[in-house]
């Protein structure tokens, strides 16, 4: 909750140093905007191999059916999530985002005082390719030294996350609102943010009353009871921002929904990392917001979402447990296959940012259907298969 506090202090810094900085200071501004914009860039591969790399790795442990079945279900949330948040984003978003915000923002006056090139290792594609590859193959060889590279990689980019890029990033967001200021569009920014918000907020219950109605008509249960029972691990996650944080409470949650133990105890710590409905509706949401708002970017067909949906679904296994870890995972898809320029990266981040909390919360109350299917699927004869850790939120 403090980094939100923090990302809305630096977007009133950034529009009042946009509106009344000398040129030089916006200069430094953009300068430093740049550079941090370039070490994302050259972050996001290594977060995507190190992350999918060691999340598929893992997934060998427990009952080879029980994780079928759970991989199955929180995948296809993720997607028909997705699918839900573009058919209403497309429908309703083009009337709220007025032609002000949708033309494209004057230039700037100031200029970067000098600009570096840092280039990644590899693309986005080959890096969701190498991390497969490497991580089934760890999965299936029982590799110890890949496995152990894997993790040690996984941790430090972790780090690098949470005690560089994470704690930068409202005074990147500062960057980005003073530019917006001084090109004069910051003001139709901030009107489009609120809109997008309350249909994202408004998505995740409509996402939540689907899986949580229709699961209680097919499985002859209370819809009203089952959301009961997960409002503790829904209000814990709103305030901690972290699925992986929530387990405790969320494996509770479970128990009170009358899921057996040995199911509970596998799926809910697996689906704090695979299943992030929420976040993905928030994503999907603030990229057509995004290319709304942005001249040059037009929102695409379904020929081009649905395979970022898709995409994003495998995408969101990278998602490290750092807030806003949802969205610097899906950065590279959202350049490579939706072609965001940088400036929209960075309205991108404080889009989710500004609702992490809520996405997150949708993640864990979503993760209570899955666990209550994959009980009823699975069954619960023999299958004590012990819990598996949990990495992110």
């Amino acid at each position: 909750m403090k980094l939100i506090l923090k990302l809305l202090a630096g977007m009133a810094l950034g529009i009042a140093l946009g509106l009344c900085a000398p040129a030089p200071l916006l200069s430094l501004l953009l300068t430093f905007k740049g550079l941090f914009g370039q070490f994302i860039g050259f972050m996001i591969p290594l977060i995507i191999v190190f992350y999918i790399m060691s999340g598929i790795a893992a997934l060998e442990s427990g009952s080879g059916r029980m994780l079928g079945w759970t991989v199955g279900l929180a995948y296809a949330s993720t997607v028909l999530s997705g699918a839900l948040a573009f058919a209403a984003a497309s429908t309703i978003l083009p009337q709220w985002v007025g032609e002000a915000a949708a033309a494209p923002a004057a230039a700037a006056q100031a200029a970067p005082l000098f600009k570096l090139e840092i280039k990644p290792l590899f693309d986005v594609m080959t890096a969701l390719m190498l991390a497969f590859v490497f991580g089934l193959g760890i999965a299936a060889t029982g590799a110890a030294r890949l496995r152990e590279i894997a993790e040690q990689g996984k941790d430090i980019v972790e780090k690098v996350l949470a005690r560089v890029l994470v704690p930068l990033l409202p005074a990147y967001i500062a960057c980005a609102f003073a530019e917006m200021a001084a090109a004069g569009s910051a003001l139709d920014t901030l009107k489009t943010f609120g809109a997008v918000l309350l249909l994202a907020i408004g998505l995740h219950a409509l996402w939540l009353a689907l899986l949580y109605g229709a699961s209680g008509l097919l499985l002859g249960r209370n819809p009203f009871a089952l959301l009961r029972a997960m409002l503790p691990a829904y209000f814990t996650a709103l305030g901690t921002m972290s699925s992986a944080a929530t387990i405790p409470v969320a494996l509770r949650s479970a128990g009170a929904m009358k899921v057996s133990a040995p199911v509970g105890n596998f799926v809910m710590p697996l689906c704090a990392t695979i299943h992030l409905c929420g976040s993905t509706i928030t994503l999907v949401s603030c990229a057509t917001a995004v290319m709304l708002m942005t001249g040059g970017l037009a929102v695409p067909g379904w020929e081009v979402m649905l395979p970022f949906i898709l995409l994003l679904g495998v995408t969101m296994v990278a998602a490290p447990g750092a807030p806003g870890g949802g969205v610097m995972a899906a950065l590279g898809i959202l350049s490579s296959v939706l072609g965001f320029p940088e400036a929209s990266l960075a309205l991108m981040i404080a889009l989710y940012l500004a609702q992490d909390s809520f996405g997150t919360a949708c993640n864990v109350a979503g993760d209570g259907v899955i666990a209550l299917w994959v009980d009823r699927l699975a069954g619960r004869a023999g299958q004590g298969c012990a819990a598996a850790a949990p990495q992110r939120g």
